[in-house]
């Protein structure tokens, strides 16, 4: 029966899950601001880790990506003290936009709407 998930995924929702939990509790950089990690790539041979982070102030992005950077290598080390494997991968944080492309997609649709609502033609003449 082959295998539902390949190796780098388990990896990476691992990472995931730790990480989160490093980055609330551990990381003391007030650049940070608020954050949360949506998902996190391996490589197949597990050496790099893209972590795509969503940052809810959106003016504040780049300044905890930064910080977030900063603190890789704190970051790594802690995994690698908290999970059973042989070498931590390098992390590369990344933006994920996804929560503000998905609320001006919301905003789009609801002034599509409203135009329409306000724009409709008179069916009786």
């Amino acid at each position: 029966m082959p295998r539902e998930f390949n190796r780098s995924e388990r990896v990476g929702g691992q990472l995931r899950r730790e990480l989160a939990q490093l980055v609330q509790l551990e990381v003391k950089d007030p650049g940070v601001g608020f954050v949360s990690i949506s998902d996190v790539e391996v490589t197949r041979d597990l050496a790099h880790a893209k972590v795509y982070v969503t940052v809810f102030e959106e003016d504040k992005a780049a300044e905890s990506l930064a910080a977030l950077n900063r603190a890789a290598g704190y970051l790594r080390r802690r995994l690698g003290q908290e999970m059973r494997i042989r070498a931590v991968p390098e992390l590369h944080f990344l933006h994920d936009a996804s929560v503000e492309t998905g609320a001006r997609m919301d905003e789009l649709i609801a002034t599509a709407r409203a135009a329409d609502r306000g724009a409709e033609p008179d069916e009786e003449s």
